[in-house]
C-alpha cells in the first residue's frame, strides 16, 4: 500500500465523494494499489482495464476517430478514458493511465512514453480533465510502477489544490 493511495481515499472518504479508475499499461495496477489500503471500499468504485485499444471506445467512450488518427497512447485518449471511467462507473472522479510500457513502441511513440490523467466533479476545475506527460525509463515494471505513482499523485494534487481553493472560498484567505 502506498501512502499517495491512502492519501487519495482518505481526501475523498472525508469529502463523501467516489473514485473509478481506467487502466491501460497499468493493466490493473492502480486498482490494486487503492484496494490495497484498509477501508477502499468508502470511496473506491472499481475500475476498467482497457487494454485493447478497440475497449477504450467500447467500454469508456474514447472516440473512435480520435483512436484511429492518433491511437491510444495520446494525452487526449487519457482525458477522456479518465472522463470515462468516471461518467460510467457513476464516479465524483475518474483517473486514467495509457502508454507504452515495452518492450516494443506502440503507435509511433517510444517505450516510456505514457499519459495520466484524472476528471473531477462537474463542479470543479479539473471536470474536464487534466493530463500529465511523462517519459519513463527503466524496464517495464519500473515504468508500470512509475505510473501508478504518477496518477496517483496527479489526483493527489487535485484534491489537494481543490481543498486549498474550497478553504479559500469559505474563509476568504488567501
Amino acid at each position: 500500500m502506498s501512502a499517495a493511495a491512502a492519501r487519495v481515499l482518505g481526501l475523498l472518504a472525508e469529502r463523501g465523494q467516489t473514485l473509478a479508475a481506467a487502466e491501460s499499461l497499468t493493466g490493473g495496477l492502480v486498482a490494486a494499489e487503492l484496494t490495497g489500503v484498509p477501508g477502499a471500499s468508502r470511496a473506491f468504485l472499481g475500475s476498467v482495464t482497457a487494454y485493447a485499444t478497440p475497449l477504450k471506445h467500447a467500454l469508456l467512450g474514447v472516440e473512435a476517430g480520435l483512436l484511429r488518427e492518433r491511437g491510444a497512447v495520446d494525452p487526449e485518449v487519457a482525458v477522456q478514458m479518465a472522463r470515462g471511467a468516471r461518467d460510467r462507473l457513476g464516479a465524483d472522479w475518474g483517473m486514467a493511465t495509457t502508454g507504452v510500457a515495452g518492450p516494443d513502441p506502440q503507435d509511433g511513440q517510444p517505450v516510456g512514453t505514457v499519459y495520466v490523467a484524472v476528471a473531477g466533479p462537474a463542479t470543479t476545475g479539473a471536470a474536464a480533465g487534466k493530463v500529465v506527460s511523462l517519459r519513463l525509463n527503466g524496464d517495464r515494471a519500473d515504468i508500470r510502477r512509475e505510473s501508478v505513482r504518477s496518477v496517483l499523485e496527479l489526483l493527489l494534487a487535485e484534491l489537494s489544490g481543490n481543498a486549498r481553493a474550497q478553504d479559500t472560498e469559505q474563509n476568504g484567505g488567501n
